[in-house]
C-alpha cells in the first residue's frame, strides 16, 4: 500500500497455506483485502469484496473486511453505564453508536507484531476516552491460515479500567467470487434457536424470541433469496439481524452456521466462541466499482459477523461485554472452507 498514515506505514501482507489458499491483509483497519478459496474443480476465486487501492479502501466503504471495535454493531443512544457511571459515545448511526464510532478501529493503522508464511499478528492501543469508551485497551489480533483451509481470527485484549468490548470481523463474502453477482442463490444455515428483537432505532430492545415458526428459522439451510425480502427483515432490502448462537455454555467454540454456493460447491462454515452472529446481506451497498473493475451492488454479499449481542452494554440479561482490569478478552472467529 506504501503510504504513511498517523506516522505509521500502511502495507499489504499475504499469508498462505499448503493447500494453495491465500489471504491478503492490510494493517489499515486490520482489513482482509483478498481471500482465495478453491471450488470443487480446484479453481481458486477471491471471495471477499474490497478495493484495489488504499485511497479507495479509505473513501468508498469503510467496513469491507475490517475489524470493528471497540464495540461492534449498535449501542442504543450511544450511552451505557458501568458501576453507576454513564459514558457517552460518538453517535454515527441515527441515534446510535455503530461499530465503535466515527474514527474507530476500522480506520486505525495497526502495528505489525510478527509475520510468517501462514500467520500475521497485529496490535492496537486504544486510549482511555477514545470515541467515549473508558479504559486504555491493548489489543492483539492474529490471523492464521491452516492447512485444512480455515482462516482463524483470534482477538485478545486487556484494560486498565472497566470497559465494554466486542470485536467482529466484517468481511463481505460471495462464494461465487467477489463481483460475480448476487448471494440470493447461496444457502444459509444458522445454529440458533433464538434471535434478538430490534426496536425502532434498529438496536436490540432486550427481547429474545424463538426462531420457531418465523422467517428467522435458518436451523435447516435456506436459499437466501427465498427469505431475504421477508417483511420480518428490512422489507425489500434484506437481512441485518443478530442470532443467539446455540451452545451449552458461553465461551464454547461452536459452529454458528454456514453458507454454501451450489455452482462452485464452496462452503464456508463459521465457528466462534462469541455469543451472537449478525447476518447482513449488504443491503446498503450502492453500485460500487471494486477489485478488477467489478461492480458490487445491493445483496451481492453476505456478512457473518460473530459478536457480542448488539446493545448488550445496556441489557443486563444479555451476555456481558464488560471487561475489567485483570481479566482477558479472548475470543475466536474461524471461517472454514470446504467443497461439496
Amino acid at each position: 500500500m506504501g503510504k504513511i498514515i498517523d506516522d505509521k506505514p500502511v502495507s499489504l501482507y499475504t499469508i498462505v497455506n499448503a493447500s494453495g489458499m491465500s489471504c491478503d491483509i492490510t494493517n489499515y483497519g486490520a482489513k482482509i483485502i483478498r481471500l482465495f478459496a478453491p471450488d470443487r474443480n480446484k479453481k481458486f476465486d477471491d471471495v471477499v469484496l474490497a478495493f484495489d487501492t488504499l485511497d479507495e479502501i479509505i473513501e468508498k466503504e469503510e467496513y469491507y473486511g475490517a475489524v470493528c471495535g471497540r464495540f461492534a454493531n449498535r449501542i442504543k443512544d450511544g450511552k451505557f453505564k458501568i458501576d453507576g457511571v454513564e459514558y457517552s459515545l460518538a453517535v454515527n448511526n441515527g441515534t446510535n453508536a455503530l461499530h465503535g464510532g466515527v474514527d474507530a478501529y476500522n480506520t486505525k493503522v495497526w502495528d505489525v507484531v510478527s509475520t510468517s508464511e501462514s500467520k500475521i499478528v497485529l496490535a492496537l492501543f486504544s486510549p482511555d476516552g477514545e470515541e467515549g469508551y473508558p479504559g486504555n485497551l491493548q489489543i492483539t489480533l492474529t490471523y492464521e491460515l491452516s492447512n485444512d483451509n480455515a482462516l482463524s481470527i483470534h482477538y485478545e485484549a486487556t484494560t486498565d479500567k472497566p470497559t465494554v468490548i466486542g470485536l467482529t470481523q466484517h468481511s463481505y463474502f460471495n462464494l461465487k467470487g467477489a463481483g460475480n453477482g448476487t448471494v440470493k442463490d447461496h444457502l444459509l444455515q444458522v445454529n440458533a434457536d433464538f434471535y434478538t428483537i430490534l426496536d425502532e432505532s434498529s438496536a436490540p430492545s432486550g427481547e429474545i424470541r424463538p426462531v420457531e415458526g418465523s422467517a428467522f428459522d435458518f436451523r435447516k439451510p435456506v436459499v437466501i433469496g427465498e427469505r431475504i425480502d421477508d417483511e420480518a427483515f428490512v422489507h425489500g432490502w434484506g437481512i441485518d439481524n443478530n442470532w443467539c448462537v446455540s451452545k451449552e455454555q458461553q465461551g464454547d467454540l461452536v459452529l454458528a452456521g454456514y453458507v454454501y454456493e451450489p455452482i462452485s460447491g464452496r462452503k464456508m462454515e463459521v465457528l466462534t466462541t462469541q455469543p451472537g452472529i449478525q447476518v447482513y446481506t449488504a443491503n446498503w451497498v450502492e453500485k460500487q466499482t471494486g477489485k478488477e473493475g467489478k461492480t458490487y451492488d445491493r445483496q451481492d454479499a453476505v456478512c457473518l459477523e460473530t459478536q457480542e449481542f448488539p446493545n448488550s452494554p445496556n441489557i443486563a440479561h444479555f451476555p456481558s461485554p464488560l471487561l475489567r482490569p485483570g481479566q482477558k478478552y479472548d475470543e475466536w472467529c474461524i471461517y472454514k472452507f470446504s467443497v461439496e
